[in-house]
């Protein structure tokens, strides 16, 4: 390993050196550095290699066996829902284990947000896309969606009766879980933002994303933000003739795109034309069968969905439980309802006590809709789990090859900073709308408060194993409804 990693001090003694001779200047730009100094450098900042250790951290290479074995248990222990998800990925892969660079990450978080889909899936295909191409993408994606698929399908078909009404032991796991997975977003936040909101301009751009999305979570809120973020810096760079940044093209995190741009065109192409040939099959046939109705309602979700796993639960529940109303607006399922209103509720408290994606609660639904159905219930949890999964996955492999080529423009290297800061911010975001709904939801208020405030000194400045952190907070929050704690 120490054969893979740059030697920083060289760099640092250059640094230095540098500063010696710049000397002090008044002007900054949006990103907080000297612009004098900029401008009194070569003027040429294109496209150039940039050493890792200029990076400010030493990238590794990742062969296959890294990725499955970090997915591997990614995949068992990433709970905590997908603001948790992002923050693990970034305490783990990029600031202890020195997979990619800060702003590599922060910038497959942003295009995530900006696509419809579950955003933490598309990072963790990304992540091993960058790294392996296609097939680093595949495992590490599969590997980090498959346990939570499994268990949920199981649940569906064995115990979706019993876990109508949970109680004790379950709830105190869940409370435990959450309270971590706030400390995680929380440590995620405070090194991003260190990171990547130097300077007036991108602060200013942070906090604000942060309001808005807080005060005003829509759904079409989360990409909006981002891309406002990279219009305000890109004028205001304009507007002071500020030098191009320093976008690092060749950075050592990418070693792949992917699919080539043509075939990632294809797969777009394919998206569009998938999502539209199922509405109108749907709509045109008299007698749609079910696994196409099924088939449909979970694609058609997945490809206009944006804001991640607790945007679509609504949606899901209008399409899966049909429920009639009477005069007083009194509502109750009808006799032939795909999901019940009950068994709806028992799985949506179970998936969020299990790890990996919360849209993993589809391979549940599809069980029971099919033995609801009189089919055989893998057919409806497959039907189900590829429909909603699918749209996304087929958007990220079908733009990472377009973002290997326009990241080089001038309009995205200055709207960059932008992206980035305004995408933190979303991140802060998550860190209060989190804390607030484990508080309503959990029965040890107190409890779950220390155990956040422990999660977040583990992770953030004693740097544990964050899956062990993970899984102790669920062990402690069992002991918590054991004791009776308040």
């Amino acid at each position: 390993m120490e054969d893979q990693k740059t030697s920083s001090e060289d760099v640092g003694n250059e640094d230095k050196a540098g500063n010696d001779n710049v000397g002090v200047s008044k002007r900054r730009n949006a990103n907080g550095n000297d612009i004098e100094a900029q401008e009194s450098a070569p003027p040429s900042v294109v496209e150039k290699d940039v050493p890792d250790a200029e990076m400010g951290q030493e990238i590794v290479e990742v062969g296959y066996s890294d990725i499955a074995k970090q997915f591997s248990l990614l995949g068992w222990t990433a709970f905590g829902g997908p603001s948790a998800h992002i923050a693990l990925f970034e305490k783990r892969l990029v600031e202890k284990l020195h997979w990619m660079s800060t702003d590599i990450y922060a910038e497959l978080f942003a295009l995530g947000q900006c696509m419809p889909g579950p955003t933490s899936t598309q990072v963790s295909f990304a992540i091993g896309t960058i790294k392996k191409g296609v097939t680093g993408g595949l495992l590490s994606g599969i590997l980090f969606q498959y346990p939570g698929a499994i268990i949920m399908c199981c649940i569906g078909v064995f115990a979706a009766k019993q876990l109508e009404h949970p109680r004790g032991a379950l709830n105190g796991m869940v409370s435990g879980v959450s309270a971590i997975g706030v400390a995680l977003v929380a440590s995620a936040a405070k090194s991003m933002a260190s990171k990547l909101c130097k300077g007036p301009l991108l602060a200013t751009i942070c906090t604000l994303a942060t309001i808005v999305a807080y005060y005003w979570p829509k759904a079409y809120t989360f990409p909006c933000l981002i891309i406002a973020g990279g219009l305000i810096t890109l004028f205001w760079a304009v507007y002071r003739k500020e030098p191009l940044p320093d976008v690092k093209i060749r950075d050592q995190s990418v070693r792949s795109h992917g699919f080539t741009m043509p075939a990632g065109g294809v797969l777009l192409l394919s998206w569009i034309i998938v999502l539209v040939v199922s509405i109108v099959l749907v709509n045109v046939l008299s007698h749609a069968p079910d696994p196409l109705r099924w088939w449909e309602v979970f694609y058609r979700i997945g490809s206009i969905i944006f804001g991640g796993g607790q945007v679509v639960l609504p949606m899901l529940y209008e399409g899966v439980v049909q429920r009639t109303c009477d005069s007083n607006n009194v509502c109750v399922d009808k006799p032939d309802t795909w999901v019940t209103s009950k068994q709806f509720y028992a799985g949506l408290g179970i998936v969020q006590a299990l790890p990996g994606p919360l849209f993993n609660f589809s391979s549940y639904l599809g069980a029971i809709m099919a033995l609801n159905g009189g089919y055989v219930f893998i057919v409806g949890a497959i039907l189900a789990w590829f429909g909603l999964f699918l749209p996304g996955i087929m958007l990220i492999f079908g733009i990472m090859p377009f973002w290997g080529h326009f990241r080089k423009w001038k309009v995205y290297r200055r709207a960059l900073p932008g992206f980035n800061a305004a995408g933190v911010g979303l991140i802060i975001t998550s860190v209060f709308s989190l804390t607030f709904g484990v508080l309503e939801q959990t029965d040890f208020l107190k409890a779950s408060l220390c155990l956040g405030i422990l999660g977040f000194t583990a992770v953030d400045q004693l740097k544990w194993f964050e899956p062990f952190v993970v899984v102790a907070g669920g062990v402690l929050g069992i002991c918590a409804w054991a004791v009776g704690m308040d």
